[in-house]
């Protein structure tokens, strides 16, 4: 079973920058769109990013646009998130898993596929 994996998450000063990376140890991770996801306990899932199979086409939530980039390098089998201008209300768990909407059109993650999720917090 596809089961992701993320890493990079930390502790950043507002204004920051932190890059995550998904990735999967047994799979190939072009066969699929990905999508960032992220979510605190007690809290609605927020989609945050999602790049198709090729990396042609990307997506990004309102609260991120301008300020995220993801990216995909396919020879290496792993998906990153860029983040840059952090802010505090950034400060959540984010995971990534495969996006069942290959075009990347709606955030609809697969739930079996994520991981556990890397804690990303933004404070001075």
């Amino acid at each position: 079973q596809l089961q992701l994996v993320e890493s990079g998450g930390g502790l950043v000063q507002p204004g920051g920058s932190l890059r995550l990376t998904c990735t999967a140890s047994r799979y190939t991770l072009s066969n699929y769109a990905i999508g960032w996801f992220r979510q605190a306990p007690g809290k609605e899932r927020e989609g945050v990013s999602c790049i198709t199979s090729s990396g042609d086409t990307t997506n990004y939530g309102d609260s991120v646009k301008d300020r995220f980039t993801t990216s995909r390098d396919n020879v290496k089998n792993r998906v990153y998130l860029q983040m840059n201008g952090l802010k505090p209300e950034d400060t959540d768990v984010y995971y990534c898993a495969v996006n069942l909407d290959v075009y990347c059109g709606t955030y609809r993650p697969h739930a079996d596929s994520r991981g556990q999720g890397t804690q990303v917090t933004v404070s001075s």
